[in-house]
Formats: C-alpha cells, sequence, structure tokens
C-alpha cells in the first residue's frame, strides 16, 4: 500500500543477483519490491524502516485503544496509555495528545513512520526532562553572536 504518492521501487528478483550492490543500496533509502515469476513480491528494506513501522503500527494501536475510551478529555484518555504525560501540565497535556495525533495523521496519510515517532520521543523526552526536575532550572540565555567551534 503506497500512499504518499511517491512511485514504487520495482526490481526484478534477477536484479539481486546481477546489481546486488545497486539493489541494496536502493533499500537502504525506502523500500523495494522484488518481483518474482515463481511466487509472490517480496519487500526490501531496511531494517530501520521496518522497526520504523513496527512503531507506526503500534503507536496506532495506542491511540485506537484511546479513541475507543469515552471518559474524559484526549489528554486523560492518551495519560492512560502514556503515562509519562502525566510529568507535564494539564495545557502542556492537552497540547501534546493533539499533536501526537496531528503527527500520527500525517505519519498515515504521507506514510512516513518518522514523523509521529519523532513527535512522540520529542514529547516524551520533554516529560522526563520535567519529572526530573530540568523545567525549574533557571537558564541563561547568551545574547551574542559567538561562534562556537565545533567539539
Amino acid at each position: 500500500m503506497r500512499t504518499s504518492g511517491l512511485p514504487a521501487r520495482t526490481r526484478r528478483s534477477s536484479d539481486l543477483s546481477k546489481h546486488s550492490a545497486e539493489v541494496f543500496a536502493e533499500a537502504e533509502n525506502h523500500p523495494v519490491t522484488v518481483t518474482r515469476r515463481d511466487g509472490e513480491a517480496l519487500v526490501l528494506m531496511s531494517q530501520r524502516e521496518a522497526e520504523g513501522r513496527a512503531r507506526l503500527l503500534e503507536f496506532a494501536a495506542q491511540l485506537i485503544t484511546v479513541t475507543l475510551d469515552d471518559n474524559g478529555s484526549l489528554a486523560e484518555r492518551m495519560s492512560k496509555a502514556f503515562p509519562w504525560m502525566l510529568a507535564l501540565s494539564p495545557a502542556d497535556q492537552a497540547t501534546c495528545a493533539h499533536d501526537l495525533v496531528d503527527a500520527a495523521r500525517a505519519s498515515f496519510s504521507t506514510d512516513q513512520p518518522h514523523l509521529a515517532i519523532a513527535e512522540l520521543t520529542s514529547w516524551k523526552e520533554t516529560a522526563t526532562a520535567i519529572a526530573a526536575g530540568l523545567g525549574s532550572t533557571n537558564l541563561e540565555w547568551l545574547d551574542g553572536d559567538d561562534t562556537v567551534e565545533r567539539p
């Protein structure tokens, strides 16, 4: 299923033996469908791509569970599925819930799992930092245009 509108990358099974390095390089960037005369087509993809799709499906299952629950606001229901959200303020919980739903919709409509996973990771890391007390630290902002060298 291709929902992103991108052209499907298709190779013949003979390309794996004749041009394996080229096919593998392609599969590192995007899934490649390998057609076979004697069987069903196979999809070759990177481990990163497969894990991203699995994480997105897991996230989708959690969102479906949240939507089936009708007790409380979206943020309250999502904090049951994602307990780390409880470290956020009520306003941030609501923002987080809407951001996660929007990112999931974007991921599914563009076939780009990293959009939802990055949003989920970002909010979870923020909640973890707040829980560790980092949200109450006074920050000193540097106003100068000093260039800092790369370490």
